[in-house]
């Protein structure tokens, strides 16, 4: 009992409409004699003899009103009224509100003994107005009964005059309209009056979101809602909202989705209508807020406004929210004073007197080098270095580095906040100029390399040109490459000529390399760095480490070659031992020690092993969206797990409805104990459960496809025959999972088999095998020891001895092999129960689906042997899948046209010829494509002669787009052109 499958009880529904009604129903009337002021002329039958006869009366409120009366003397006869049509007017249930009085039997004077005080309401279903005098035939089985009406209160000589309300459903109704039809059968009584109603939800607006007046259909009937104007739905909500509109006419639950006011609008009346925000005020977002005056320095010039507009002059940054104040840049920094050292200046600043109402404020520097004071100035470029940076200061000081003798520079300070760029205009800034000293060194040229060593480096560099002083020393500073951090790393030495050695150097290392001079003014900057390497050179060593690493692979690949041989010799050993060891995945290796599955029903305490192999979750972790169904201990819903720490993901929640016993707590719990035992890919998955709360549920994966029978045949023909393989293969190891643990299924079929969104089929339904329903829709035998077993997937020895083993369960997997192949056909169609017991103990078997590899329904063959030892284990089933899926070709060898075992019962794989059957409807519907019935009519293929000529365009045209259905019909169409048999006789 798959949670996709589960059907939602009428009595929970009821029980869930009573708690959650939102708004009073409202009745749309079909019928009401109170208000006929003319004869009714309704039908009775008989027409001789006592009859009902139709007089006028009045009310309780002295309005004159059509009655019928009857009181036969001879009482022992059927005595029948029937209305005119009425016309249901799209309701699917409606309601028929009778008043009547009864006389008492006893009261009568000729009293007999087939006297009654009750009569039926029957209803027969029409599309026109067909009724006869004589048709439909006076008899119960043309009509639907509805119940048989007791008198509440009997009229009596002398007594009180009192009349009996009784209200009565009908439905379904699927007939444009009805007849009402009442049966006496030796009662004496009046019919008053006659209202016939249905009940609808309202018009209703709630949550922003609105809903049309909704007649339902069904027990609950999804009415889809749109938001008000001026709301929409928060985002990642896609589908419009929806309510369910249950079959009394009242709402139930709030909106699935909800909508919120857009922004610029307020909610009013709490969640009925949005108002735009008045001039002057703006709302940002969606939601329930309310509007708000604007901030500072902005405004709303008109109504509706999600935002306001910053005055000419204020700005907002990308990253402020709508509701701060407007801001402008700051104004420029003030009282730059200027330090100059030789060759680098120092610059120190006030901040501006407006920071332009922000917090965060910046300053960047920008130096232009000018020809002379006052003539053309450029960029500095990266001949200069800031110390801490050029940009984005917080400090208000920086030195700038680099700087050429005898130069004039102008620098400026810009002050910068979060609206600076918005402003489109320069930044408000400070300039200065200054002018170096003349004496400063100029730079030295390029160092070269004169001589190297493993551990020294002999450089020598160009003397630079100096007119108007003279050179005292140069200064030099080294370090490995990529070690230093500003002036951390760096080794100093000084040299009065242009030539040094350095030593202590590391071998075969890289070291950078700057020098200065220095001069009476001081020392004037450095080179640019210059990268030497010490011996052995990295060509030189090319050779070394490439023989170095040819030894190492040749190593790597001798200890890969070891272990490989290693465990190789360790599984042949291994599986020598035994031949089912592990699954392809190789995570389930049996050995000694195998972990085998514990009947949680051995436990004293059935509790405990609820505890011992399922994880207790807390209640709030879990939100139900939706109910998707229902089950013998409750309901099944669909909704999300969000533990503290892990990814929120969609769970599948069966629930145990309220009122339950100790025993069905316990068994309803005991399918926890199992699943928790199992873990593997094709095995449904246990979340956990939750028994510390009411209502108590157990949480699985939730599996988007549902149940692998009723997938299969929404998908008739959408498969290849190697896909379906992949789904049985899949079937089969965690069958084989379970074999290992030596648990035994007992109600494996495609039914019970589960299908994610990836098409991975996983096997459920634990458990409850032995707690087979007796109302199952799949159809059971019950064998002599007792018990319900479903008959069409049980072996024989299960059938007949209860002997259920792996081997019992190969049988089941069998049909269910048949089941895929067959795109979820029934097995065994409809054969009974005995029909089927009888043919297997005759040894005939299922022959192949349409288009089955030969290979497959050999494997069926093979699971359907009498002897259970000669059927072959859930191993062996795997591997032999695997060859196939290794070898797609040999999936291409189809079974021929009446290979196999075969028998008169079983004979049913080819769709009957169109000459077989007495109309299209019945030709479509005999090979169950009935739902193509009314497309074809429409299309104009009402005839034979017309069906034997269609296309595949054609059948495309009409709808039908499934790959599978086109094969069958055509192979129908096609059977009949082979024999030459002339559909023209035969007509629509």
């Amino acid at each position: 009992m798959e949670h996709v499958q589960w059907t939602v009880t009428a009595a929970l529904w009821v029980l869930f409409v009573a708690i959650l009604r939102l708004s009073t129903a409202e009745e749309e009337v079909l019928m009401n004699t109170k208000l006929e002021t003319s004869d009714l002329k309704w039908t009775i039958y008989p027409q001789s003899g006592p009859e009902w006869e139709e007089v006028s009366g009045l009310d309780e409120e002295s309005n004159s009103v059509r009655t019928y009366q009857l009181c036969p003397t001879d009482i022992s006869g059927n005595h029948w009224l029937r209305s005119t049509l009425i016309q249901r007017r799209g309701a699917t249930q409606v309601y028929a509100e009778l008043r009547f009085t009864m006389m008492e039997c006893s009261s009568l004077p000729t009293h007999h003994r087939s006297c009654k005080e009750t009569f039926n309401l029957f209803y027969y279903q029409a599309d026109s107005d067909e009724a006869t005098p004589t048709h439909p035939p006076w008899m119960e089985n043309p009509y639907t009964k509805v119940d048989t009406v007791a008198a509440d209160f009997l009229l009596r000589k002398g007594g009180e005059r009192k009349s009996n309300i009784k209200t009565l459903r009908l439905g379904p109704l699927t007939k444009r309209g009805f007849y009402l039809a009442f049966q006496a059968q030796g009662a004496c009584m009046a019919l008053l009056s006659v209202r016939v109603f249905f009940k609808k939800c309202p018009a209703l607006t709630r949550s922003f979101s609105y809903f049309p007046e909704t007649v339902p259909h069904t027990l609950v009937q999804q009415a889809q809602g749109r938001c008000v104007d001026h709301a929409q739905q928060p985002g990642g909500q896609p589908a419009p909202p929806h309510m369910f509109c249950g079959e009394d006419g009242q709402w139930v639950d709030h909106p699935t989705t909800s909508c919120a006011c857009t922004p610029g609008y307020e909610p009013v009346d709490t969640d009925v209508r949005c108002r735009a925000c008045p001039v002057g005020q703006f709302k940002s977002g969606p939601g329930a807020g309310q509007c708000q005056p604007c901030p500072g320095f902005s405004n709303a010039a008109v109504g509706g406004s999600a935002t306001c507009v910053c005055r000419p002059g204020y700005h907002r940054a990308p990253s402020d929210l709508p509701e701060a104040s407007c801001t402008k840049p700051p104004t420029a920094p003030r009282s730059i004073v200027t330090q100059i050292n030789d060759t680098s200046v120092t610059l120190e600043w006030s901040e501006p007197l407006d920071r332009g109402g922000r917090h965060e404020l910046s300053y960047a520097v920008e130096c232009l080098r000018c020809v002379a004071p006052g003539g053309h100035c450029s960029s500095c470029g990266d001949s200069v270095s800031y110390r801490p940076a050029q940009s984005g200061l917080t400090a208000r000081r920086v030195v700038v580095w680099g700087l050429l003798p005898h130069t004039t520079y102008t620098f400026s300070v810009q002050a910068l906040n979060g609206v600076s760029q918005r402003s489109g205009s320069e930044p408000a800034s400070e300039s200065v100029n200054i002018t170096t000293s003349r004496d400063v060194p100029v730079p030295v040229p390029d160092i070269r390399r004169s001589r190297a060593t493993e551990s020294s480096l002999t450089l020598h560099w160009q003397i630079p040109e100096q007119p108007h002083y003279n050179i005292l020393e140069y200064q030099l500073r080294y370090c490995e490459k990529d070690k230093q951090n500003d002036d951390i790393g760096w080794r100093y030495t000084e040299t009065k000529t242009n030539q040094v050695v350095l030593s202590d150097l590391r071998r075969a290392s890289q070291y950078e390399v700057q020098v200065r001079a220095r001069t009476m003014a001081g020392y004037g900057i450095f080179s640019k760095t210059s990268v030497f390497r010490t011996l052995p050179d990295e060509d030189e060593s090319h050779s070394h480490l490439m023989m170095t690493g040819v030894l190492a692979a040749i190593g790597l690949l001798l200890l890969i070659s070891i272990i490989g041989v290693g465990v190789y010799c360790f599984r042949k050993h291994t599986r020598v031992k035994d031949p089912e060891l592990g699954d392809k995945n190789g995570q389930y290796l049996i050995g000694q020690g195998i972990k085998v599955y514990i009947d949680p029903f051995t436990y004293e305490d059935p509790n405990e092993a609820v505890r011992e192999f399922a994880k207790e979750i807390d209640v709030s972790f879990v939100k139900i969206e939706e109910v998707i169904g229902a089950g013998e201990f409750g309901e099944v819903c669909r909704g999300r797990l969000k533990v503290p720490g892990k990814k929120e993901n969609y769970v599948a929640i069966k629930t145990l409805k309220g009122g339950y016993t100790e025993k069905q707590r316990r068994d309803f719990l005991s399918e926890a104990s199992i699943m928790g035992q199992f873990q593997h890919p094709n095995i449904i998955h246990l979340e956990g459960v939750i028994t510390a709360s009411c209502p108590v549920m157990i949480l699985t994966e939730y599996m988007e496809n549902g149940a692998l029978d009723s997938f299969l045949r929404l998908n008739d023909g959408q498969f290849t025959p190697i896909q379906l393989v992949g789904m049985l293969r899949g079937i089969a190891s965690g069958m084989k999972y379970l074999s290992e643990m030596s648990y035994v299924h007992r109600d494996l079929a495609a039914r019970n088999i589960l299908v994610n969104s990836n098409l991975v089929c996983k096997v459920s339904d634990f458990g409850l095998s032995r707690f087979l329903q007796e109302n199952s829709s799949d159809p059971t035998y019950t064998s002599s020891l007792g018990g319900k077993i479903p008959i069409r997937w049980t072996a024989p020895e299960a059938i007949a001895f209860r002997k259920f083993t792996s081997a019992s369960d190969a049988w089941s997997y069998g049909i269910v092999m048949w089941e895929v192949m067959s795109f979820g056909e029934r097995p065994y169609w409809d054969m009974s129960n005995q029909d089927v017991i009888n043919a297997i103990e005759q040894d005939y078997r299922l022959p192949p689906p349409p288009d089955c590899p030969t290979s497959l329904h050999q494997l069926m063959l093979d699971c359907w042997q009498k002897e259970r030892a000669a059927r072959p284990r859930f191993a062996a089933i795997v591997s032999a899948l695997d060859k196939l899926i290794r070898n797609p070709a040999s999936l291409k060898i189809v079974a021929r046209e009446g290979a196999g075992p075969s028998h008169p019962l079983l004979d049913q794989r080819s769709p009957p010829p169109l000459s077989a059957c007495g109309s299209v409807g019945e030709w479509l519907r005999a090979m169950k494509m009935g739902r193509y019935e009314d497309s074809f009519i429409q299309a104009g293929f009402t005839s034979f002669e017309l069906v034997s000529q269609i296309s595949t365009e054609d059948l495309l045209r009409i709808g039908v787009t499934l790959a599978g259905h086109q094969k069958k019909i055509l192979s129908s169409i096609q059977t009949l052109r082979v024999h030459n048999k002339s559909p023209s006789t035969v007509r629509y």
